[in-house]
Formats: structure tokens, C-alpha cells, sequence
């Protein structure tokens, strides 16, 4: 295990992770790669064996107090030679004092516990074909179009750490999507809808309830004519279930979101479609 070298990759590197997930079936968006450089590019490890890739992993720090693990993944032909542990290691290593989030293939989670996470529910991805709806409900804006000010508030209560310029890179990112409905002046709901190795996944998807996310979905549905669409849903959002199977979605993978201590109260009873697996 002395001849694995682990450094930080650089941003166009980040694509071999990116690209190692979709083999492992985890559908990443087409323009992922970029928006995740945003965040922390020192957070992205690799690791190589004679200077070919051989393993990956994130731990992104979105604050001084909290960071989120995603892509660890090894090479296929090099599993079950410690490697993984290693650039395991050298990812919590970068995370400090942080709490650290993830989100682990059920399978997964014994070996998750031993470096010291916790369960704190399950999330459930839901897939489908939806059928294209009518035009949008009146009051649906580009969310491009509401003060970034205003996104990063009501982010900020169904995420545990401020994330300004991941927000800001994922609204604006090339083939993403963004509605937004305004109530009295202020921010109901909004989501982002995305391409993807296969079919779109939408996310996040948060508003103040199930029917106001409807209608956030059904614009973001609209937007892209329906198709193969895919929602992750916080399985204790009871809502978001309900929305995500009355669609006609139904389970196609599960997580378990973890933690290493404890994190800010969120209203997860907004949330109806998770970010991202991979950045929280």
C-alpha cells in the first residue's frame, strides 16, 4: 500500500470522479463536475498507483464547522487492498473538527459507524417516466431571478452550513433549470431540474409544503417536457414520499444520511428533493 500517492486533484480532474460514480450507477448530472469545483477544490483526493488513478474521494468544507464526504469510490480490480482506507483517511483529515455529512449505500453503514457516524435517516431515490404536465401555474418565475439573498435564507434552513457559491454555480450552470414560487413577497418554494447520464434529476426541491412543491415540480417537469425523471426524497418526509409515488415514481436506490455529531436543527419537512448524494 506504500506505492498509493494521494493528492489533491485538480479541477478537471474531478471529472474521473464524476465519471467513476456513473459507472457505479449513481447518474451523476452532465455539468456536475463544475459545480462541485466551487465549493472546495482542495476537497477532492485521488489517489494513484504509478500515476494512474486507482481511488477517489470528497470531503468538502462548506464552513469552519461542517463539511460533507461523497466519491469514495476505489477501482473495481483494486478493492480489498486498504486502499480505500487510505484516502479515507487522508479525507477526514482534511475535514479537521468539522462535523461531516454523508450520504452511504445502506451496506455500508457498519463500516461508516466505526469512524464515528451516526444515522440520521434514510433517503430514497424515486424513478420514473413523467408524463409532460400543463403550462405552469401562474406566479412561477426563473428562480435565476430571485435575490441569491433569498435562496441562500431559505437554504439555509434545510442545509446544515451556508453554501453561496455552490448555490450560485448550480442555478447558473448550463442545462439546469431553476423555478421559484413567490408568495406576499417572499420565497414559498424552488427547485432545480438537471440532465443526467440518464433521464433528469430534480433537486433540491424544498418548499413550505406539499402543495407548493407541486407546483414548483410541475413547472420544473414542464421546463423539460417530462421524460425519465429521478427525485430524492428524505424518507422521513412523509410528504415527499407521498408526492414522489402519487407522480408514479418508485424506489430505485437508497441512502443512509449520516453524521459525526450533531448539526443545526433543519425543517426537513420542506424538503422534497435533495441537492445531491455526492455534496449534501
Amino acid at each position: 500500500m506504500n506505492d498509493l500517492s494521494i493528492r489533491t486533484m485538480r479541477p478537471d480532474e474531478i471529472s474521473i470522479a464524476v465519471n467513476w460514480a456513473a459507472a457505479e450507477g449513481w447518474n451523476p448530472g452532465l455539468a456536475d463536475d463544475a459545480c462541485f469545483a466551487a465549493v472546495d477544490p482542495e476537497g477532492f483526493l485521488i489517489g494513484e498507483l504509478d500515476g494512474a488513478p486507482a481511488a477517489t474521494v470528497s470531503c468538502v468544507n462548506y464552513s469552519a464547522s461542517f463539511a460533507f464526504l461523497g466519491f469514495y469510490i476505489v477501482r473495481e480490480d483494486l478493492r480489498g487492498r486498504g486502499y480505500g482506507l487510505r484516502i479515507w483517511d487522508a479525507a477526514i483529515a482534511h475535514a479537521g473538527p468539522r462535523v461531516i455529512g454523508l450520504d452511504g449505500v445502506v451496506a455500508q453503514q457498519q463500516n461508516y459507524r466505526k469512524s464515528g457516524f451516526e444515522l440520521a435517516y434514510a433517503n430514497a431515490r424515486y424513478g420514473g417516466i413523467v408524463a409532460a404536465p400543463d403550462a405552469p401555474q401562474a406566479g412561477i418565475m426563473a428562480l435565476a431571478e430571485v435575490p441569491l439573498a433569498a435562496v441562500e435564507a431559505y437554504d439555509a434552513t434545510v442545509f446544515p452550513a451556508p453554501r453561496p457559491a455552490f448555490l450560485h454555480a448550480w442555478i447558473g450552470s448550463p442545462g439546469h433549470v431553476g423555478c421559484a414560487l413567490m408568495r406576499d413577497g417572499g420565497l414559498v418554494g424552488w427547485g432545480v431540474i438537471r440532465p443526467c447520464r440518464k433521464g433528469c434529476k430534480i433537486g433540491p426541491l424544498v418548499a413550505d409544503d406539499r402543495v407548493t412543491a407541486e407546483v414548483v415540480l410541475s413547472a420544473l417537469l414542464a421546463s423539460v417536457g417530462g421524460g425519465e425523471i429521478f427525485l430524492d426524497v428524505p424518507s422521513i418526509n412523509r410528504d415527499a414520499v407521498a408526492l414522489a409515488q402519487d407522480l408514479g415514481l418508485v424506489p430505485v436506490f437508497e441512502t443512509a444520511r449520516m453524521y459525526t455529531g450533531a448539526i443545526l436543527p433543519l425543517q426537513l419537512e420542506r424538503v422534497f428533493g435533495v441537492t445531491t448524494f455526492e455534496l449534501g
